[in-house]
Formats: C-alpha cells, sequence, structure tokens
C-alpha cells in the first residue's frame, strides 16, 4: 500500500469532523504545489515534504494537528500557527470541531515552508558539506 493510500484509508476510518479536516488539510497542503511528496511515517502520520519535511499531520481524540517543521521559520501573516510557539523549531496549526481550514492562507503557509526548505536547508547543507571537505565559505 503506498502512502497516500495509508493517508486515505486513514482518514477513511476517522469517520467523524476529523476525516473531513484531515482531508481539507491535505487538499490544501497538496495544492501549494505539484512536487509534493506525501509519506508515511513514525508509526501512522501522514507527512509531506517537497525539498525537506513540510508538516505532519496527526488526528487526536479532540482535535486534528497540522505540525510544520520549521515553522519558527516561517512568516505567517494570517495568525495560522496556535500552539507550539513557544518552540525554537517547531509550529503547529490545532483545529478542533467546528474550527474551518483556511485554505487559501494554508497553501500560502506551505509555500513559504517550501522556499524556506529550498533556501536555508540546502545552504545548510552546502556549509556542512564544505565544512567535512576542510573548505570555507
Amino acid at each position: 500500500m503506498t502512502a497516500s493510500q495509508r493517508i486515505d484509508q486513514m482518514i477513511a476510518e476517522l469517520a467523524d469532523w476529523r476525516g473531513k479536516t484531515l482531508a481539507d488539510l491535505r487538499k490544501a497542503v497538496l495544492r501549494a504545489d505539484p512536487g509534493i511528496v506525501e509519506e508515511w511515517k513514525w508509526m501512522g502520520s501522514p507527512t509531506w515534504s517537497r525539498d525537506g519535511l513540510i508538516a505532519v499531520g496527526n488526528a487526536h481524540k479532540n482535535k486534528v494537528k497540522l505540525t510544520f517543521a520549521h515553522g519558527a521559520s516561517l512568516p505567517d501573516p494570517d495568525g495560522l500557527f496556535n500552539a507550539g510557539l513557544d518552540g525554537n523549531a517547531r509550529r503547529a496549526i490545532d483545529l478542533f470541531e467546528g474550527d474551518r481550514v483556511d485554505a487559501r492562507a494554508l497553501t500560502a503557509l506551505v509555500r513559504a515552508a517550501i522556499d524556506h526548505n529550498r533556501t536555508s536547508l540546502k545552504k545548510n547543507a552546502s556549509a556542512g558539506a564544505n565544512k567535512r571537505a576542510g573548505k570555507t565559505a
């Protein structure tokens, strides 16, 4: 079974509001870039990557959580992040029953995460490779 099929199955098994919410989040994430890769990691979590990890989705008992790996480094002009605000790297969006996904704002946030991955992560990888090779920048 592919990662996308496992995510489909997970959403289908969440017969309450959490399944629809996770499906809406997924749709907005995938709309951001056709090169986004869906994966199934950490014993049952859907993840989305493009030039590095973008986000992890989880359905909890009373909420659906979308955690951005480098959320602390991302602009959030629409104020989507409402959890994990005191961490050094990650930021999350917690959605509770009755909350709506702002698909436009979420897609923009995912695009910002991809831009971050392309610039900061590649820059850091290059610096590490140069250091290992004994070069200085």
